[in-house]
């Protein structure tokens, strides 16, 4: 892991956008909708092939708590909270 402190924000911005491109040609390859197999089947403990839902629903669970920590970091900073 490495510190983005010195990249442009516009750098930061490309690879994400990138990340989403290359997640987006990985689903589109898949060919097998949100209910196909992933390909990491064997991911689960208890060896059941896991679905491209369930892998897109935890990846937005996941996102979403990291969002809330940025959240909650960025309030303890300025002191301001939403509605």
């Amino acid at each position: 892991m490495t510190s983005s402190a010195g990249t442009a924000a516009e750098q930061l911005f490309a690879w994400f956008d990138e990340s989403i491109a290359v997640s987006n040609r990985v689903i589109a390859d898949a060919l097998a909708g949100p209910d196909g197999l992933g390909a990491l089947a064997q991911g689960q403990d208890d060896g059941e092939p896991i679905s491209l839902r369930w892998i897109f629903c935890h990846m937005i669970e996941e996102y979403a708590r990291h969002d809330g920590h940025a959240d909650l970091l960025r309030e303890s900073i300025d002191g301001s909270t939403g509605d």
